[in-house]
């Protein structure tokens, strides 16, 4: 089993770090918050480093799950970051929804030192966390990847190699985009549907069946219908994400339309105080409506 470093306890690395020491691995986390790095060890076996640079130093792989591109330089390249414990031919996969941009400037300076880098974002949300069953979309290469793929099974149920670094991050702007412009389709299904007096619950059991069914409608259906919305993706999340994709299809001259105008309705979530709410919450601006 490998040496293991996880940087980053929140909603998503504390089970993933989780997984990685229930399969074996010597695993050393950090994380801003000591208590909660503190509760981590309560409940799996492992470490806990006093920095970045620290829970690095003698770890094969290291894995970061962060929230923002600042947050990542920092963790990685600021005056305790990984960068300064780092082995040489270690291999840094970060796990965090970033820029394109931030990933590969990390994997140049890693590249300095000898060491490699995958940009792997995650799709799947808290409960696939948990479960074991996330979906990752890498950058890097081919070898690097064939490196780490064994490990990364330890909470995923899909590992895909996109292409150079870079790729991962932009895949998973493509996951956010396709997910907005469904997550409102749904609310707005749901919405129409009660509007004309039918039973909703029955209409989506019907409708789930056939081509309008999706991951969305299948494990949101039932909380949206309830009016719940603390089971999944927070909404300041998304908006962040989304920032991401609308600056990214600026550079690129790929227009988002659809997007743009969803990203607006999250804001008008988050003026209802909805910022911490999941993303299903769509439903609840119409129904304000």
């Amino acid at each position: 089993m490998s040496a293991l470093a996880f940087i980053g306890l929140g909603t998503m690395g504390y089970p993933m770090a989780g997984h990685l020491s229930r399969k074996g691995h010597s695993v050393t986390v950090f994380n801003r918050t000591r208590s909660t790095a503190e509760k981590w060890q309560g409940e799996y076996a492992g470490n806990i480093a006093d920095s970045p640079a620290d829970a690095a130093r003698h770890a094969d792989l290291v894995f970061t799950c962060v929230g923002n591109d600042n947050d990542l330089r920092e963790v990685v390249l600021g005056p305790q970051g990984i960068i300064h414990g780092l082995q040489k031919n270690a291999v840094l996969v970060d796990h965090s929804t970033v820029s394109a941009t931030v990933s590969r400037e990390i994997a140049a300076a890693l590249a300095e030192k000898g060491a490699g880098f995958v940009d792997a974002p995650v799709s799947g949300g808290q409960q696939g966390a948990v479960n074991g069953q996330l979906t990752i979309m890498c950058g890097g290469s081919e070898a690097v990847f064939t490196r780490i793929k064994p490990v990364l099974a330890a909470y995923a149920r899909a590992v895909t190699l996109i292409g150079p670094t870079g790729s991962g991050q932009l895949a998973k702007m493509v996951n956010q985009i396709c997910v907005a412009g469904l997550v409102e389709a749904l609310a707005e299904g749901m919405n129409f549907a009660e509007k004309a007096g039918l039973d909703v619950q029955t209409v989506m059991d019907a409708i789930s069946q056939g081509a309008a069914s999706s991951w969305q409608m299948v494990n949101r259906h039932k909380t949206m219908i309830a009016g719940e919305y603390e089971h999944g993706f927070a909404v300041n999340w998304m908006r962040k994400d989304l920032s991401i994709c609308l600056e990214e299809a600026q550079k690129l001259g790929a227009a988002l339309p659809a997007t743009e105008l969803v990203d607006s309705f999250y804001a008008e979530v988050q003026a209802m105080g909805g910022g911490r709410w999941d993303t299903s919450s769509l439903l609840a601006r119409l129904k304000k409506a």
